[in-house]
């Protein structure tokens, strides 16, 4: 049986607004990002999965109140570690930010996680979630933009930052049960 994949970015949180990195940071949605939400129309789905983190749990019980997410923790954001809660202004003249930029963004974060790393976690709680919905029709799982980032590049290819997603937006495709993907469609179902 084929299944329709939605994988869905967390709304806005504060953070969000001020262009911080939140990662680890257990920020709840910004009333401007519930609101914005509210605003959204995903299809039924037959489960949804969250990461543990509360804008992405908050996120789900706007788009789908009849629904009881299950937690996933690997696909929770990536650590920041030294970047976390910080924007460019509170880092520009860090070296080690400096350093970071100037790997494409593949360095790890100081005192945090490497890209592969994250990478890796994201792609292992993917693959728990294809296999806890094995049953289902359409599987919606609510999570933050590395993740999706990893899963998307993982399953069709080119650049990781070719899958940023704005908040509160997804993209679905289709996986076959022998795991082929097919139909990736970005930015959909905008209310």
């Amino acid at each position: 049986m084929n299944r329709i994949i939605y994988l869905i970015r967390h709304g806005k949180t504060p953070g969000n607004l001020e262009k911080r990195y939140i990662g680890i940071t257990d920020e709840e949605l910004s009333p401007e990002g519930i609101a914005e939400l509210k605003n959204i129309h995903y299809p039924k789905t037959d489960i949804v999965f969250s990461s543990p983190l509360k804008r992405a749990l908050s996120t789900a019980e706007v788009l789908f109140p009849e629904a009881k997410p299950i937690i996933i923790e690997d696909i929770r954001e990536t650590d920041f570690g030294e970047f976390e809660g910080k924007n460019y202004d509170d880092l520009k003249t860090d070296p080690g930010y400096q350093a970071w930029i100037d790997s494409g963004g593949k360095a790890p974060f100081p005192s945090g996680e490497s890209f592969e790393e994250a990478n890796i976690r994201a792609l292992k709680g993917f693959r728990k979630i294809l296999e806890l919905s094995q049953d289902k029709r359409t599987v919606s799982v609510v999570t933050h933009g590395g993740v999706i980032m990893a899963v998307l590049q993982n399953l069709f290819g080119g650049d990781y930052y070719d899958y940023h997603i704005e908040n509160g937006k997804g993209y679905s495709f289709e996986i076959s049960s022998d795991g082929l993907c097919s139909r990736l469609s970005s930015g959909l179902y905008t209310g």
